[in-house]
């Protein structure tokens, strides 16, 4: 039992060494392909944003004056969607319109919840009011910098593009009580373990079929080609399934090497385990096969386990000085040269354990199929969110 246990924790080691370079190459390949392909700067098309919001996040309030200072040779409006002009997100937002009054800011209230997922049932309403052909979706708490627009928009140039996403960084608290090790841990994966994962899958499949959250920028005509935004609102992940089925319908969907922030929150271990389970279990979900993988990326702690089970043999700590240094390059060329995140640098020591955690969450993702949104509890089933207790 001892040998197969070896023998097994060994393969598993090296696979996961192998996605890891795998995962450098990714990595290589999207900053190259960035720092050589022609944009067309002079192409700026009017274009919405849509922001759904609910309640005062943290930090929010810096992320909307974000979003009006932007350096943008077209027009561009933001739409604001509330489920009831009560929220107090409407006074954050007439705070906006004050302190901007010559950017175009629109309050649109969505009474109407056409599904179990009230933020894609707000944006169903939202994108009846929007203005222009080109609109973006993103989070309320998305901070982004002044030429995010320009540089999200200049994609569209090429008509096979019909959805740009791009990637983020979980920005924590800079000290005290809300910077706790889980809300580090949260911001450490993004940027070491999701972003990889996210540049592998586009190296290995020739480029992505899926969106990220934090910036989902389409038209309408490709909206209209998958049905709109109405068949999504059941689902956990929108943002997975609206590029998939814009991926399905021949267009392409481009990862910007634009990068926006969202806030990483005061977590406690009860919040942090219930939001990282709702996102394996997302995942899960979205990519069945592929997500199967998951668990051979966590190449730290299977060759943790491997000296463990060798008997701290000589060899089994030289497989896990190599699979260190990859992981620590990974980190560092995802998290700093391509995010350009400082807080890795800052909680790179905490790699192990984040890992760790990523492995044992990856494996309790199949234990389940709850998950927690909002304070409400869901059964979460291909995809689609039924509130527990019904059928």
């Amino acid at each position: 039992m001892a040998t197969a246990i070896e023998a097994i924790t060994t393969l598993l080691t090296l696979a996961g060494l192998a996605y890891l370079l795998l995962a450098l190459l990714g990595i290589r390949n999207f900053a190259h392909y960035w720092r050589t392909k022609k944009v067309d700067k002079g192409f700026a098309p009017d274009v919405t944003i849509l922001k759904p919001v609910k309640g005062v996040d943290q930090r929010m309030y810096a992320g909307l004056e974000s979003h009006c200072r932007q350096q943008y040779a077209g027009d561009f409006e933001i739409v604001f969607g509330v489920s009831s002009l009560a929220d107090p997100a409407v006074a954050e937002i007439e705070q906006l319109k004050l302190e901007f009054p010559s950017c175009a800011i629109r309050v649109v209230e969505c009474p109407e919840r056409l599904g179990t997922s009230g933020k894609m049932s707000n944006l169903v309403q939202m994108l009846r009011e929007a203005r222009y052909e080109h609109v973006i979706i993103n989070d309320s708490d998305i901070l982004v910098s002044p030429h995010y627009l320009s540089r999200v928009m200049e994609c569209f140039v090429d008509a096979s593009v019909g959805l740009v996403t791009v990637p983020y960084i979980g920005r924590t608290s800079e000290d005290g009580p809300a910077l706790t090790l889980w809300s580090k841990l949260e911001a450490l994966g993004i940027s070491t373990d999701f972003l990889p994962g996210v540049l592998t899958a586009r190296r290995l499949e020739g480029g992505i079929r899926f969106g990220l959250g934090s910036t989902l920028a389409t038209t309408k005509t490709v909206l209209a080609k998958i049905g709109g935004l109405e068949p999504l609102v059941e689902y956990l992940a929108d943002d997975y399934e609206l590029g998939a089925r814009i991926a399905s319908v021949g267009y392409r969907v481009e990862l910007c090497a634009e990068v926006v922030e969202t806030t990483v929150p005061f977590y406690s271990f009860r919040s942090f385990k219930d939001h990282q389970l709702r996102w394996v279990r997302s995942m899960r979900d979205s990519r069945r096969l592929g997500y199967v993988g998951v668990g051979i990326t966590y190449a730290l702690p299977w060759a943790m386990m491997n000296c463990i089970a060798s008997g701290f043999a000589l060899w089994s700590f030289s497989l896990l000085s190599i699979v260190v240094l990859a992981r620590v390059a990974v980190a560092l060329s995802a998290g700093v040269g391509v995010l350009g995140d400082g807080q890795v640098l800052r909680d790179l020591w905490l790699l192990p354990l984040r890992d760790c955690f990523g492995l044992a969450f990856w494996a309790w993702s199949y234990a389940g199929d709850t998950v927690v949104w909002r304070g409400e509890r869901f059964t979460l089933r291909d995809g689609r969110l039924t509130p527990v207790g019904r059928r």
